[in-house]
């Protein structure tokens, strides 16, 4: 058995009580405590007081010089002043609540003490002390100390003996997993040197090296298992092999009210391949707001019911669902496709014959929200299954929805762009496919920041738009009014704008509290050009597609993330005309202002999706937990984003490289994979 498998209780010092308290930090081998890596370090390297900066945390020797000085504030908070001569500068030395040091103090004793320098003051207020003529500081003079997570239960000077022990008895324990042409070719360290030095760096660059390897190897474990798990599936024949007639293909997309670009032309060449192949297709289509995702999801989708098969599209909302439901019944009637619609908002009667004729084959195409993952939905030969933002969809969600049929192709599809890293961490067991190309004669969409002084102007702005012929949408980020949040709400703006156009134009108002039919009845007024002037929350954030729109207003944008004002902004520019955004936002913090900066500066929803990243973090970033990201305990995607790519093409040649499913060189590495149930009996011990 591995020795670092052993109870946590195996190390000198941990008792059941101290166990019990560690499982609190998921550590419950020994394995995991060496794996519980510090996030920061004190730094208690002897620092020459001419180099100190302001308000930084530094470490001095010095020579106490006169008697300390006590005070006391109230019942309990004191503080103890003592002057100490460092390098001949005198600096005042305070410690807080802690008059008991009065006496150990003496003139003439040498101190090491730690804490936040005043400069201006040459004042050292004192976290940290140790007596020159103590055995113990010898030991700390010219150390770097871990700083680890704990709980109230356990400090942090407890989790560095623990650690230090657990390093003594089971350091050599330890077993290389990478093999030795990476450790020599990215010069690494071994990995039990690694693990001593992320613990107990003797320098800085010890520390940064420690981490490096130990990052690397994180990132590329995770990538081998995505890359291992992209070519078992591609090796499986369960896969349906469509026999597609690319003649009707050809004549669908001839039939088009419009040219495809050489990019919606490329990714619908990667899907109908995959469609064809014997494996199934595994496959994220991403791209920008109005770059024409859906028109190749309608070619896919047609595709699959000329091959004999159905399809399902699944979206986040009803609104979306109701508007892929329209494009591709305009787009497939024609041909002879029976597509229907299924969502929560259906009646008992409208649902059964759905389902009944999805179930009997007689619907080739059906579009739905989570409605279609429900257990009564049967498909008769369900080969095809697009899910729309899919992100919005857990792993789960889309699990279910894929069971429905026989080994179906699988096509993700988002309009939020996400940035490489993302994709690669995110979606490494995918095909990524990316239109980033928009339609002939889109003009990008003018964005302005306005202050909320400029409303009159904004509306007389809307008017002038409007007496054009065009329509326009004003986001607001509440419903009603609220006590907590100072933002504008749809129904105040909504009785604002009706005060403001006098009843001359049509003004609607949606949000989520509204009845599914009354959204519908409002939407369709506004496709129509019946409302001139939508007042929405942020309902209509994807999918809504009316190219009259030409005036996107966002009220308190800087309440929004960029990622959806970004889709927000996407509602307009959709037709031949010149659009225009507009911003209101006041922003109280920095972030806030250089969100409103970014959205000014740049209509590329890609680099509006990496700025996005880096203001924000991965973790934020798809606004879920389901979103599949992993949570590393040293890698961080955007900051070691090049060692990512490395680590994804490192990962990738081994998968291909046969030596890597029998050599024993890479013994560890398969071991890591057998780890996990997807690749229990593909892997060889």
């Amino acid at each position: 058995m591995n020795a670092l498998l052993s109870p946590v209780t195996k190390v000198k010092g941990i008792g059941a009580e101290s166990s019990a308290d560690l499982q609190s930090l998921h550590i419950e081998t020994v394995r995991d405590l060496l794996e519980h890596f510090p996030y920061r370090y004190e730094d208690y390297r002897v620092r020459d007081l001419s180099q100190a900066e302001e308000g930084e945390k530094i470490t001095v020797i010095g020579t106490i010089y006169g008697e300390p000085v006590v005070r006391f504030y109230g019942k309990k908070k004191s503080r103890i002043s003592v002057k100490i001569v460092v390098d001949r500068v005198v600096v005042t030395a305070n410690w807080f609540n802690r008059p008991f040091l009065k006496n150990q103090l003496q003139t003439g004793r040498e101190i090491m003490v730690s804490g936040k320098f005043e400069r201006s003051r040459l004042q050292l207020s004192v976290s940290e002390h140790h007596f020159m003529d103590a055995a113990k500081t010898k030991e700390k003079e010219g150390t770097i100390a871990p700083v680890y997570s704990t709980t109230a239960s356990i400090s942090v000077k407890q989790m560095r003996r623990w650690i230090r022990a657990a390093l003594d008895q089971f350091g050599h324990d330890i077993r290389e997993i990478l093999p030795p042409y990476l450790l020599e070719k990215y010069r690494l360290m071994s990995r039990e040197e690694a693990i001593r030095h992320i613990h107990f760096p003797a320098s800085v660059e010890d520390g940064k090296q420690g981490r490096r390897r130990l990052a690397f190897e994180e990132l590329l474990l995770f990538q081998l298992k995505m890359q291992a798990y992209h070519a078992v599936n591609r090796r499986s024949t369960d896969g349906t092999a469509m026999p597609i007639p690319m003649d009707k293909i050809r004549e669908f997309v001839h039939s088009l009210p419009f040219p495809l670009t050489r990019a919606q032309r490329r990714v619908a060449g990667d899907i109908l391949k995959d469609m064809q192949a014997d494996y199934s297709m595994n496959r994220l289509l991403q791209g920008d707001v109005g770059s024409g995702k859906t028109v190749v999801a309608a070619i896919a989708l047609y595709a699959a019911v000329c091959a004999g098969y159905q399809g399902a599209l699944m979206v986040p909302t009803e609104i979306l669902a109701e508007q892929h439901y329209a494009t591709l019944k305009d787009l497939l009637t024609p041909f002879h496709v029976e597509i229907a619609l299924l969502s929560g908002s259906a009646t008992v009667r409208q649902r059964r014959d759905v389902l009944a004729q999805l179930q009997s084959g007689m619907l080739n195409i059906i579009v739905g929200t989570h409605a279609l993952i429900q257990e009564d939905v049967y498909f008769a030969n369900l080969g095809l299954v697009i899910t729309d933002e899919q992100h919005r969809f857990g792993v789960e969600q889309r699990r279910i929805l894929r069971e429905k049929g026989l080994h179906p192709d699988v096509l993700f599809m988002t309009a939020t762009p996400i940035p490489r890293t993302l994709a690669i961490t995110a979606f490494g067991d995918m095909d990524v496919s990316t239109i980033d190309e928009l339609p002939a004669g889109r003009k990008p969409v003018e964005t302005y920041w306005v202050r909320h002084e400029m409303l009159e102007r904004i509306f007389a702005f809307i008017r002038k738009e409007v007496d054009k012929g065009r329509q326009a949408y004003v986001i607001c980020p509440l419903i009603e009014e609220s006590e907590k949040l100072d933002v504008q709400n749809a129904i105040d703006v909504h009785a604002a704008l009706n005060r403001y156009f006098t009843r001359a134009y049509q003004i609607g108002l949606m949000h989520g509290r509204l009845h599914p039919r009354e959204k519908e009845e409002v939407m369709e007024g506004f496709n129509r050009g019946e409302i001139q002037v939508l007042v929405s929350t942020t309902v209509v954030e994807v999918g809504v597609n009316v190219p009259n729109a030409s005036v996107m207003v966002i009220y308190d944008a800087d309440r929004f993330g960029l990622a959806q004002l970004h889709q927000l902004r996407g509602r307009v520019g959709r037709g031949e005309e010149q659009s225009y955004c507009i911003l209101i936002a006041d922003p109280k913090s920095e972030v806030g202002r250089e969100r409103m900066r970014i959205m000014t500066e740049t209509n590329d929803g890609f680099e509006v999706a990496q700025r996005d990243l880096e203001l924000r973090g991965p973790g934020d970033f798809f606004g879920t937990k389901q979103s599949g990201l992993p949570e590393f305990k040293l890698a961080d995607v955007v900051q070691d984003y090049r060692m990512l790519e490395v680590a994804r093409q490192e990962a990738a040649e081994l998968v291909e490289n046969e030596a890597f499913w029998e050599a024993e060189a890479y013994s560890g590495l398969r071991h890591y994979l057998k780890e996990d149930e997807f690749f229990a009996g593909k892997v060889r011990d």
